[in-house]
């Protein structure tokens, strides 16, 4: 999934994770039941992140530093979250939302300490970085070096 993002066929995700097809459907009974563990272990990675950032001294930078892994986890999942997103294939239907809801909620406890050390624009949400953060790595995600240049691209918008 890495490489392919959310296309990627059920064999070729067994076969680069060393295991058999009937291995994989034994845990996941559907392509959507793996596409949602992925994501969400995704997701808390990113949530616990920003946990971890939140004893950072400096709040901008801690902040500036949860958006750069914001940018990462987008050029990562390759439309991976979209497709998972209310109206997507048979699943939780509310399962893209909660994840979008556990990044909003990570991300506004950064927010709030930036706000309270003047570090960001007082009138700037978190619905807007992300919106940013996001966009940057649509643009860049068909670039050879999509991941280098959302890395290149995001000081622009968060420094």
């Amino acid at each position: 999934m890495a490489q392919h993002g959310a296309e990627a066929s059920l064999e070729e995700i067994a076969r680069h994770a060393g295991v058999g097809s009937a291995t994989l459907h034994r845990h996941f009974p559907s392509r959507q039941a793996l596409l949602e563990a992925v994501f969400k272990d995704r997701v808390e990675v990113l949530c616990t992140k920003a946990h971890d950032l939140a004893a950072e001294p400096d709040p901008g930078a801690a902040l500036a530093i949860w958006l750069h892994a914001v940018g990462a986890h987008a050029v990562t999942n390759k439309g991976l979250g979209a497709s998972l997103m209310p109206g997507a294939d048979a699943g939780d239907p509310t399962f893209g939302d909660s994840c979008h809801t556990m990044i909003v909620n990570a991300g506004s406890e950064l927010l709030a300490r930036a706000h309270q050390a003047h570090a960001v624009r007082p009138d700037v949400t978190i619905t807007q970085l992300l919106k940013l953060v996001g966009a940057i790595a649509l643009a860049t995600e068909l670039d050879s070096d999509g991941a280098a240049e959302t890395e290149r691209l995001l000081p622009l918008v968060i420094d």
